[in-house]
């Protein structure tokens, strides 16, 4: 197997440089990298890239000496816009970069104008980069970066040979470069202008090269000082006084040579890893060539089926057209036969106007036999003709309203042609969905899919009415147009099952899967935390919506923080629910944060507050307080009373159980459970009883009586570190109102 070798280098497994040229290619310009400087996040930029990018069209505030102050600064190079820094320049023309101050960088000189603080997107990463108020300055100089690119020059040229500085023409060819003197020379120049016994002798030289770095890192902030530790936290190298006194004082640092073997030793095992998984990566490439192939295949066979399918209604279309066409075309002939029809019998009304005469000299007949006999038929025939002129109409309407075609419907459905494949299912997220007395529903859908035009919500209650094969009755939501419903009037303590489905087109996808919640033995108690009575803003900090509480050391504390010695108490503070109950059953869940030390959450009468908060000292003695999870012995002896207030221990990731009536006193195992990552109280007040349950599975956890004898209130303790988060299905009606 083609692996490395113990030192770390590539072994028998050797990648030819000419195929690394895309990481050696600048994300601005395209080209291969020029004087590579490290952003922040730790992708590298063209120097020159990253000065056009800061002083963007102020690059005539530089003088052209600016330009030498880098040794071996980039000269002037064509820059092909890419869509990374096209963006940039609007930003930068929106006004996204401000100029001012004097900043002393790499290639500009001191007191030219520069940015002053910027900001910008990596065009690797698209992160946000801020430079500080040292800009450029701040930046290393990817000096490995470099010698790749050199080295792929190299390659690239390979028959073009780097030629001595020394010789006189005619040149020959260079055979070693000093680092030191920043030249190549042959070996004849070389022996001459490093001489044995000189301490030119001691020059750090390497095979022929156009890429000469420094020999030795230096600082960025402090100019004069070697980098010779690695800040872990900011993940870049540093010089003493950055530890001692600089930026990165509070930060953890480790020794340049620990870090360099962790990171080559990570970066060997990466490549070990990448190595080991050829025939792997192998066998991908040849599924997702596989995957490439039947793409294309399925892509020309859909677009076969979708052109067969547009020719199928372009030809009903065409034939539609053609009859439509000649139904009209019949009409029209039709209608001129009639019309022209009519004309001519008018026609020969105007060519008969010799019937009148005829009949003139007819009426001048004096013989009645004889006027009898013709005026008969000449009667009928004036008298058909003044009956036309008398009852005109036109044989025909010229008109052709009934062949006016309405298409409107047919183009809506047209223009919403789309694929009808069936949707995929959505997916309920539990994380956000929560289920009380109402039920909020929120579900994914499936990513890459075309819209949806609804989605439809199915839930029904387990051990319901049941049909004849004993399946329960599903209930259906209204549609819905977006990723959540909520669901109302669910039964107390009961199962529910919940699924849902999507439709597009009129066609529905398959159902998702089924998820089943445990309502609540009672409604939902809203309220939110309490900033009035009793609240310690010195110890606790509530939230700006007063649904979260935490707590902290406050001044005071930490004023008096050289008398607190080991073992000594500190006082637990209380806070409450801006909501009393004072009547039937109410529910409410909350979330305890897993590193917090001790919190303690439950109920407490009005009586029982004012007495905390008056004399807290005594209240919060862990003898005094009767839930306190303390080996005490009160416990025992005041557990069967009934008290105004119960509250249950909480801190560290665990539950702790008060003792049960004559429980066995050594034996802690079944009083310490996991913290349930949501927890939940019902408050009977009728009853006089308090339960607590894993919201997560409704399961009770713990049960007591309680002296409801006057109003209740939620109640949470906090001592030293520990944060309560109420849920938001609690604290939404109340904040609506808000």
């Amino acid at each position: 197997m083609k692996c490395l070798n113990s030192n770390g280098n590539i072994g028998s497994y050797y990648v030819p440089i000419k195929n690394i040229e895309r990481e050696l290619i600048c994300p601005i310009c395209k080209e291969l990298f020029t004087h590579p400087l490290i952003l922040p996040c730790q992708h590298s930029v063209c120097h020159k890239c990253v000065r056009e990018l800061l002083l963007l069209n102020h690059e005539d505030s530089f003088d052209a000496g600016s330009e030498c102050s880098l040794p071996g600064s980039p000269g002037p190079r064509s820059r092909v816009p890419s869509p990374s820094m096209e963006r940039l320049d609007r930003l930068a023309r929106s006004g996204a970069f401000g100029f001012a101050g004097s900043i002393s960088s790499p290639g500009w000189r001191r007191g030219s104008v520069t940015p002053r603080v910027t900001t910008f997107p990596c065009p690797g990463c698209q992160h946000d980069v801020d430079l500080g108020e040292r800009g450029m300055s701040m930046l290393f100089r990817n000096f490995t970066l470099e010698s790749i690119v050199e080295r792929y020059r190299q390659a690239a040229r390979a028959a073009v040979a780097i030629m001595c500085n020394m010789c006189k023409p005619p040149q020959q060819e260079a055979t070693k470069s000093c680092m030191d003197c920043k030249a190549s020379y042959c070996n004849e120049c070389f022996k001459f202008h490093h001489p044995w016994g000189t301490p030119k002798a001691q020059h750090e030289y390497v095979g022929p090269t156009m890429n000469f770095r420094p020999k030795v890192l230096m600082c960025p902030e402090h100019e004069m000082e070697k980098v010779n530790m690695y800040c872990e936290v900011c993940r870049r190298p540093v010089c003493h006084l950055c530890k001692l006194g600089g930026s990165h004082a509070n930060h953890k640092v480790t020794s340049m040579s620990s870090a360099y073997k962790i990171l080559k030793e990570k970066l060997s095992k990466s490549i070990h890893y990448l190595i080991s998984k050829e025939d792997q990566v192998r066998t991908q490439i040849s599924h997702l060539e596989v995957l490439i192939n039947e793409t294309e295949e399925n892509g020309q066979v859909a677009e076969c089926g979708a052109y067969e399918h547009f020719e199928r209604l372009f030809q009903t279309l065409q034939e539609r057209k053609s009859e439509m066409l000649n139904s009209i075309a019949q009409s029209r002939m039709r209608r001129l036969e009639q019309l022209r029809g009519q004309v001519e019998e008018y026609q020969g009304m105007l060519e008969n106007s010799g019937l009148v005469g005829y009949a003139q000299e007819v009426l001048k007949e004096t013989d009645q036999s004889c006027f009898v006999q013709t005026a008969k038929q000449l009667h009928t025939r004036i008298a058909k003709s003044t009956e036309s002129l008398r009852t005109f109409h036109p044989a025909a309407d010229p008109s052709f309203d009934e062949f006016v075609l309405e298409t409107s419907r047919e183009e809506t459905l047209l223009k919403e042609l789309c694929f009808g494949g069936v949707p995929e299912p959505p997916i309920i997220d539990l994380s956000r969905s929560r289920v009380y007395n109402e039920g909020l529903l929120c579900w994914q859908l499936a990513e890459d899919t075309l819209a949806t035009d609804h989605q439809v919500l199915e839930y029904r209650r387990l051990g319901a009415e049941q049909d004849e094969e004993g399946a329960s009755h599903w209930r259906l939501t209204d549609r819905v147009y977006g990723p959540s419903t909520v669901v109302c009037d669910l039964e107390a303590n009961s199962l529910y099952s919940f699924r849902v489905r999507s439709c597009r087109n009129s066609l529905y996808s398959p159902y998702s899967p089924e998820v089943t919640f445990h309502t609540p033995p009672a409604p939902a108690f809203g309220f939110l935390f309490n900033d009035n009575c009793g609240f310690s803003s010195e110890r606790l900090a509530l939230s700006k919506r007063r649904d979260s509480v935490e707590s902290m050391a406050g001044m005071a504390f930490l004023l008096a923080a050289e008398r607190v010695q080991t073992g000594s108490y500190m006082g637990l503070d209380y806070i409450i629910g801006d909501t009393g109950i004072s009547q039937g059953r109410q529910y409410w869940a909350f979330r305890v944060e897993p590193h917090s030390y001790l919190v303690k959450v439950g109920v407490a009468s009005d009586s029982k507050l004012l007495e905390w908060f008056h004399n807290p000292r005594d209240t919060s003695s862990p003898r005094y307080d009767h839930d306190s999870g303390h080996d005490s012995g009160s416990e025992d002896t005041c557990y069967d009373l009934s008290q105004p207030f119960t509250l249950l221990t909480v801190g560290m990731g665990k539950m702790f159980l008060p003792k049960a009536s004559g429980g066995d006193h050594g034996d802690h195992s079944n009083r310490v459970l996991p913290m349930p990552q949501r927890i939940g109280v019902c408050l009977d007040y009728d009853a006089g009883r308090v339960y607590f349950y894993d919201a997560d599975t409704m399961r009770c956890l713990y049960e007591r009586q309680v002296d409801c004898s006057g109003t209740m209130y939620p109640a949470f303790g906090l001592m030293g570190s520990g944060k309560v988060h109420l849920e938001e299905f609690i604290t939404a009606k109340r904040l609506s109102y808000m």
